[in-house]
């Protein structure tokens, strides 16, 4: 386990009326208030109860306490082994993100240990500095609900421009990209963030703001056979969809609901589970599965 048992929803709540007796206000609408905010809907029959019995001697039978100090929970070494591994991830600099006091532990684990097979290899340059910058651009613009204008490169190699507002952040696994989703421009939706050249909020006169267009949505079909462990493995690997499965004979089917604009990803995430899994509908994605099967077979890769 990577967090120890002390950091558990009873040993924080109970910290959290500790502390909430010190600072002078330990009555017992507040202690209740504290348990059903920050354990579970049965704690308050038991927590409280245990607490003024002096079951748990940490109150007294006058509603103080024998505790001196608000009550900390200082890191374990698993934990800050754990966080100085997330550290050294290149995307946690997008985020303006610094975990300090960490010098001189070991991470718990690192790039080197682990081999992601199913992903491209020309991710977006997180340590890239104008990449940063832009990022962090647009993330001051979605919090603080600002547009932006971009200029960027589009994949005919052209330089463009928008003015628009910025909706959502966007990352993909396979990818290893992000993408900014943008309203209010009619000809660019779809940001690489990699491709912009330029970024900066725009305050200017001319009004863009619009509602963001609705995503069209399909529900995908898959049968999968009950070999390899592959249900399980679906069901991990497309945890972020909302889908549904069911047993059917000797097989399962799985529908997944997803947007049009994640199609050309999905088709080959389907494929990376080989003859296991087979698209039943829409028709159009099978198609689409047909024509990148006979792609990779006229290169020689299968």
């Amino acid at each position: 386990m990577i967090f120890n048992e002390i950091y558990s929803a009873y040993y924080n709540t109970v910290a959290k009326i500790i502390s909430s007796i010190l600072k002078g206000d330990g009555d017992e609408k507040s202690l209740s208030r504290i348990v059903c905010e920050n354990a579970f809907g049965e704690s308050i029959l038991s927590v409280l109860p245990a607490l003024k019995s002096q079951k748990w001697q940490l109150i007294k039978a006058d509603g103080s306490t024998p505790i001196k100090q608000i009550p900390t929970m200082p890191l374990t070494l698993v934990q800050k082994q754990w966080l100085k591994a997330i550290s050294l991830d290149p995307r946690m600099s997008l985020f303006g993100i610094t975990l300090n006091g960490l010098e001189e532990t070991d991470p718990l684990f690192t790039a080197e240990d682990y081999l992601i097979y199913d992903q491209y290899s020309d991710g977006d340059p997180y340590e890239d500095k104008q990449y940063q910058k832009h990022f962090q651009t647009i993330l001051y613009a979605l919090k603080h609900e600002k547009n932006l204008k971009i200029e960027m490169i589009n994949r005919k190699g052209r330089l463009v421009y928008s003015r628009c507002v910025p909706k959502r952040l966007e990352y993909s696994e396979k990818d290893d990209k992000f993408r900014l989703v943008t309203c209010g421009c009619p000809f660019i939706r779809t940001i690489n963030i990699a491709r912009i050249t330029k970024c900066k909020l725009y305050n200017g006169d001319t009004e863009i703001s619009s509602p963001e267009p609705e995503r069209k949505t399909e529900t995908l079909t898959l049968k999968i056979s009950d070999k390899r462990n592959t249900l399980e493995r679906c069901m991990l690997h497309f945890a972020h969809f909302e889908k549904r499965a069911e047993k059917v004979k000797d097989h399962y089917l799985l529908h997944l609901c997803f947007s049009q604009d994640d199609e050309r990803e999905l088709v080959i995430r389907v494929l990376s589970f080989g003859p296991t899994v087979e698209v039943v509908a829409p028709e159009a994605f099978r198609t689409k599965m047909i024509e990148k099967l006979k792609s990779q077979k006229s290169c020689e890769l299968l």
